[in-house]
């Protein structure tokens, strides 16, 4: 299982800039590496894991804890070399993830140029590109805001090995981009293969999106919420492990108006043949707002329902999710701030289960976090 990050919007624009050489040619072309990261550290108490109470120091909750490079060099032309090398850890204890990775959250090495820009390693997938940023998960609330267990990978619950992704300019607001994955099978091209596409538009204040994610075998291709002997998910795990392919069709949008600022998104995953060989569907509806009261503090809410169906069985498993978030900013670079969520399973559905929580014994589970997050 790995850690939400959903925070990787903040990263994006907390990077610090920090120069390590110029190189001069006859084309005067630049070098430079970039030094960054997040720590989001804090306490996390939650009721009914396994139907008893707990109280945590949980690290990369709001924004995943990491440090990485990404660099450039200047090739001529209106072309560059990019990468990017971004490692996750546990604030709490040095420890790496995602799964102990030296850089796990991402690795690739590129080119950009005037026609778009073309990279190779291990990525996010198209769906954490453009729909994320449009979910209270990577607007403001991270990890624990995810849509329940992170069905539709909105949180970056896992990354794509071995892919190749192509990301256009940006055309008077419009870009798009597509990615494919290599199953690393030996003979056989499509196994726990991935491809993903996407395309989005911002005029001002608006911002619309959509994108659409395909894993064959998700059980094995990617490194997402499968059941283990430490871990069980309640809400898609067994459906996981039997489902050939996992397909998710998403859609979202943002609006600011003055000091506030509103979402909403929808997606839809099957985990095809998932039950006995039938289908099992789910459709995720969000609605979140955030509003600016000073420069310093900001309070942000959401309202999350899960829908789906089982037709090997015919049953109708359904979950309410409510988030709320107050940030305080003590500096352009240091904040901290307090979490609630709490989730309702209905239907069908026997037990709750938030996303970074063990499963409730019950249909109920509620968790509050206090946290203090710093970028560099």
């Amino acid at each position: 299982m790995n850690n939400n990050d959903d925070g990787d919007i903040v990263t994006k624009t907390a990077l610090l800039a920090i120069p390590l050489s110029v190189l001069a040619s006859t084309a005067m072309a630049q070098s430079s590496v970039t030094l960054y990261g997040i720590i989001d550290n804090g306490i996390t108490y939650a009721t009914n894991q396994g139907g008893g109470h707990s109280v945590q120091a949980v690290s990369g909750v709001a924004a995943g804890s990491r440090w990485g490079f990404t660099g450039s060099e200047d090739l001529g032309g209106g072309m560059k070399a990019i990468f990017t090398l971004e490692n996750g850890f546990d604030g709490f204890s040095g420890q790496a993830g995602p799964g102990g990775r030296e850089f796990g959250r991402q690795a690739f090495v590129g080119l950009a140029s005037n026609y778009g820009t073309l990279t190779l390693g291990r990525q996010y997938d198209l769906v954490v590109d453009y729909i994320q940023p449009l979910s209270s998960n990577g607007r403001w609330g991270g990890w624990y805001f995810s849509h329940p267990e992170d069905i539709d990978n909105t949180g970056s619950g896992f990354r794509v090995n071995n892919s190749v992704k192509y990301t256009s300019v940006n055309y008077s607001g419009i870009t798009f981009a597509g990615m494919y994955s290599f199953g690393g099978v030996s003979g056989q091209f499509s196994q726990n293969s991935v491809w993903s596409v996407g395309a989005g538009y911002t005029n001002g204040a608006l911002q619309v999106a959509a994108a659409y994610l395909n894993v064959k075998n998700p059980a094995v291709a990617v490194d997402g919420y499968s059941n283990t002997s430490s871990f069980t998910n309640v809400i898609y795990g067994n459906y996981l492990a039997q489902a050939t392919s996992q397909r998710v069709a998403a859609i979202g949008g943002a609006y600011a108006l003055g000091s506030l600022k509103a979402l909403l998104n929808l997606s839809h995953t099957v985990f095809v043949s998932g039950d006995a060989g039938q289908e099992v569907a789910f459709n995720d509806v969000e609605l979140g707002a955030s509003y600016q009261f000073t420069p310093s503090l900001s309070l942000s809410g959401s309202y999350d329902f899960l829908d789906g169906k089982d037709h090997a069985i015919d049953q109708k498993p359904k979950y309410h999710q409510f988030n709320l978030m107050a940030d305080y900013s003590l500096s352009k670079r240091t904040d901290t701030y307090l979490m609630a969520v709490y989730q309702r399973a209905a239907g069908d559905a026997p037990q709750a289960q938030i996303t970074g929580f063990s499963a409730a014994s019950g249909t109920e589970q509620f968790g509050l976090r206090a946290g203090l997050r710093h970028t560099f």
